[in-house]
């Protein structure tokens, strides 16, 4: 009696039988689908009271490497997590006490001085037109366009009124008092204290056949995100207390706002400063009247750039960064239109990580056949 010898196991996934241990590929898809769905559904469904979890996040993340620094001398990751939330919440209690009624009191000014503004501005256009049309001829110049060119420049400075009015006083309602001063705090106390379990939970989590590219990936989205989160918001710190104290010392009323707004708006890369510039030449045509203060303006901004490029951006972002600018304006907008001022947290952290999984599979591309083969 012959006894036939048997086949060799098949591998699996490869035209036979499949191991009843591994994943099918239509598992596998159907797996990132669902998570994928379940995600967007979720931030769509909660996003009007994801808010502060998110800011909580994204505090706790900005303070974890202090945080485990001071764990690493002895100090209980606790005491650490609670010290550093509390510094932050005292340090913000103090901005809101000591920056908004000075503010208000800069609107104050603004709305009071708004008319005489508009109308100081309309002079100097108006004769700045007119030197254009006797330079450039009545063809190039008109006097319709003379007086579009000066009705514009007032509704301009007349918007700017309203809408800084309406930021001031609506911002506080904007954001619940309750979720700033409560929910947000003690969010961030927990997840901060509780990081390191966090992220050694999540591994637990992750496929074992793809846990190591997955936690490059991840290490390399950390690297670059947390490179430009905390370097962006020390210059925007730097960049605001600069402006607010050059134009306050040229002698521009509104220069402390100007200022603080510009650094703010920095988060969004040259969109602080151009913004902060046209408001500041703006409001210096309309308190002094005349292109000198347009030039003092012009001296703050110009330094206030030489010290962008030349010592905050290299000294605090240096080359880690490889975000680039343009995708870093289109997430923020793409997401504050999508989600609001959610999405606007949310958008570096997405475009970081979108970043980084680009170069991945184009690395992959680059050492493929597909890209590889010569032309026959």
């Amino acid at each position: 009696m012959n006894i036939l010898p048997e086949p060799p196991p098949t591998a699996p996934g490869r035209g036979g039988l499949q191991d009843p241990n591994s994943a099918s590929p239509r598992a596998k898809r159907w797996l990132l689908i669902g998570l994928a769905g379940g995600f967007l559904f979720a931030m769509w469904m909660f996003s009007a009271i994801l808010t502060p979890f998110v800011l909580a996040a994204c505090i706790a993340y900005f303070l974890d490497p202090l945080c485990a620094r001071m764990a690493r001398y002895g100090l209980p990751r606790w005491a650490s997590a609670a010290g550093l939330v509390l510094a932050m919440v005292l340090a913000g209690l103090l901005a809101v006490l000591l920056l908004y009624p000075l503010i208000l009191a800069q609107i104050g000014v603004l709305l009071q001085r708004l008319p005489a503004y508009v109308a100081t501005v309309g002079t100097m256009v108006r004769e700045l037109m007119l030197n254009l049309e006797e330079a450039a001829g009545p063809e190039v110049v008109d006097a319709r366009l003379r007086e579009l060119v000066v009705s514009q420049a007032g509704q301009m400075m007349a918007f700017m009124g309203t809408a800084a009015t309406r930021l001031i006083g609506g911002g506080i309602a904007l954001f619940n008092v309750f979720t700033l001063v409560i929910v947000t705090p003690v969010v961030a106390f927990y997840l901060l204290r509780d990081w390191p379990g966090i992220m050694r939970r999540i591994e637990t989590w992750l496929p074992r056949q793809y846990a190591p590219t997955i936690q490059q990936l991840a290490g390399e989205t950390d690297r670059i995100l947390g490179a430009w989160l905390r370097g962006q918001l020390l210059c925007c710190l730097a960049l605001g207390l600069f402006y607010a104290i050059g134009l306050s010392a040229i002698g521009l009323e509104l220069g402390v706002m100007v200022g603080l707004f510009a650094g703010a708006l920095s988060i969004i890369p040259y969109v602080g400063s151009m913004t902060g510039f046209v408001a500041a030449v703006l409001l210096a045509i309309g308190q002094w009247g005349t292109w000198g203060g347009v030039g003092l303006v012009l001296a703050v901004f110009v330094a206030g750039q030489i010290l962008e490029g030349y010592v905050i951006y290299p000294r605090l972002l240096g080359n880690r960064v490889e975000l680039h600018a343009v995708w870093v304006i289109f997430a923020l907008f793409a997401g504050g239109v999508a989600l609001g001022f959610l999405g606007v947290l949310l958008a570096v952290p997405i475009a970081a990580a979108m970043g980084v999984v680009a170069r991945f599979w184009l690395r992959k591309y680059l050492q493929s056949p597909i890209y590889l083969d010569p032309p026959k």
